[in-house]
């Protein structure tokens, strides 16, 4: 099975050769008969210069024809750790599991396709195997807000000890073991450092990565007093850990090799999803930074899941978004003032006041208040400053907790109650832009600390505009901006042909579909027309 490809790279590098003899040839004789009269002189350096022109631009179309479209390919050529599987029943019965469980693959590489290029780029940086672009997939199948019992957090799941000994930030605002960027170069110089304490041995190093290397330092000497071998197959570590390395192994099998055990791998481009741009104001909100790059409000937050809050205060003065979106948000962001961002309303204590009370009237946390004006205790002074953040254009309303004694305010008429029953493809993005609402309006009305929602419950809603009405299928229901259809999943349909179709971003068609993952036929999906 290698000798076609190697017979086809043979045949290459002679014809590659070939055509640099001739262009040579010719520049040689170019010289050779430049002894004619001025003018030919020039025509023939000229002459010359094209040919080497010519051949610059060749070798270098026949260079990037030669770099992979697919970062499936580019990280098989990065692969270092393939020897060390062999016939395994330990990596075997991972493999089985995976295989079995498609949907799990297929929401990883989803989640991962943001965010893998980078992952990439640093590990072949650092002269690291590849297959360690899959660890974030035994870790937390790719998503950064995956939060463990033992308090690890991010797509790098690191416990808040660790995290801060390699510099991730955490505070109320802000947790770089969610910051993709910051928790991958932790991530690479931890696993650097163990696979230094180990002794060059990959296998150990991610064992200790997973479980400490104190716990496999102790079972390395155990073997050692024993006469036993202290490689890692045979030590005896906690079960987590036994299976850990096995299922990275297993992973890095099946993208060498999906088609060998059926697995469908949807292509991800070569190419880095987002970029880097520079911020110099504070405090921004990332649903208004969304508006100027003119993307997806949640596409920005699991660009930057770091901002708890969804407000840049504690983080680095730098945010990731698409690539295609980088020069418009830099040139919005020039022309904005911080304040036209996020609204911040100074309140001059008075007395009687309480933190309680303040953040009572303004609905927010007392935490909040105190994080934001650097405030140590509960005390206030009267006539003292401080600083309370409020949706931009909005005033607050009434107190959470009105106290009927004190104000003779009639009490205005509540909003007429709606609720929305979750039905199956639902989600809580779906279920904000029906109604016309904000996912954390939504997530607050309800009591909801994560983004996951169950067919069948129920959720309230305030506020916002009605309901749109069901549309049949094939039917179409505008909402100024666009339209939502139905469409029946035909036999060999994919996202990517019911994408090109409608004109929409594959991206979004899943997002829109969370349950997509495994297309039907008769399958019905929810598609947003431009």
């Amino acid at each position: 099975m290698l000798s076609s490809p190697i017979r086809t790279f043979d045949l290459d590098a002679l014809a590659r050769a070939a055509r640099a003899l001739v262009v040579m040839c010719a520049v040689t004789l170019a010289g050779c008969s430049g002894t004619g009269q001025k003018d030919d002189d020039q025509g023939r350096d000229t002459d010359r210069a094209l040919g080497m022109n010519a051949q610059a631009q060749w070798l270098e179309e026949a260079e990037t024809e030669r770099e992979p479209q697919d970062i499936w390919d580019r990280m098989r050529n990065g692969f270092k750790l393939q020897d060390e599987i062999g016939v395994n029943p330990r990596i075997e019965r991972q493999r089985l599991w995976y295989v079995s469980k498609p949907s799990f693959l297929e929401g990883a590489s989803a989640r991962g396709s943001l965010y893998i290029h980078y992952v990439v780029e640093r590990l072949e940086e650092r002269n690291m195997p590849l297959e360690l672009a899959l660890l974030p997939v035994v870790e937390s199948a790719y998503n950064p807000f995956a939060y463990s019992p033992s308090h690890a957090v991010g797509i790098w799941q690191f416990i808040p000890s660790t995290g801060r000994h390699y510099n991730l930030r955490q505070t109320s605002w802000y947790d770089g073991r969610r910051d993709i960027t910051a928790s991958t170069n932790a991530a690479l110089n931890y696993l650097d450092r163990l696979h230094e304490m180990f002794n060059g041995d990959w296998l150990l190093a991610l064992a200790a990565y997973n479980a400490g290397e104190g716990t496999v330092s102790r079972a390395i000497e155990r073997n050692q007093k024993l006469g036993l071998p202290t490689d890692y197959w045979n030590l005896p570590l906690p079960q987590e850990t036994q299976d850990y390395v096995p299922k990275l192994l297993a992973l890095s099998q099946l993208v060498m090799a999906p088609e060998a055990y059926g697995v469908n791998l949807s292509p991800i481009a070569n190419e880095p999803y987002f970029e880097v741009v520079e911020v110099k104001q504070q405090r921004l909100e990332l649903s208004r930074v969304a508006e100027m790059a003119d993307m997806d409000a949640d596409e920005m937050y699991q660009l930057n899941p770091a901002y708890k809050k969804r407000i840049t205060m504690d983080g680095p003065q730098h945010l990731l978004v698409p690539a295609d979106k980088a020069e418009l948000l830099t040139a919005n962001l020039a022309l904005m003032k911080p304040q036209e961002l996020v609204d911040w309303q100074q309140y001059r204590v008075r007395n009687g006041d309480s933190l309680n009370s303040i953040a009572n009237r303004y609905h927010v946390t007392v935490n909040t208040l105190k994080e934001i004006n650097g405030l140590s205790g509960n005390h206030l002074r009267v006539g003292q400053a401080l600083s309370i953040p409020v949706e931009p254009g909005l005033k607050p309303e009434q107190p959470l907790f009105q106290n009927v004694a004190s104000t003779k305010a009639p009490t205005p008429a509540p909003a007429p109650a709606r609720s929305h029953k979750v039905r199956s493809g639902d989600n809580l993005w779906t279920i904000a832009r029906q109604y016309k609402v904000d996912v954390q309006d939504l997530k607050r009305w309800n009591g909801l600390k994560g983004n996951s929602v169950k067919a069948g419950q129920v959720l309230k809603l305030q506020g916002g505009a009605t309901q749109v009405a069901s549309a049949g299928k094939g039917q179409s229901k505008g909402d100024g901006r666009e339209s939502v259809t139905y469409y029946k999943v035909k036999q060999g349909d994919s996202l990517y042909l019911i994408a090109k179709r409608f004109n929409v971003e594959m991206k979004h068609l899943q997002r829109w579909n969370p349950r997509s993952g495994s297309l039907k036929p008769g399958q019905t999906l929810t598609v947003y027309l431009p």
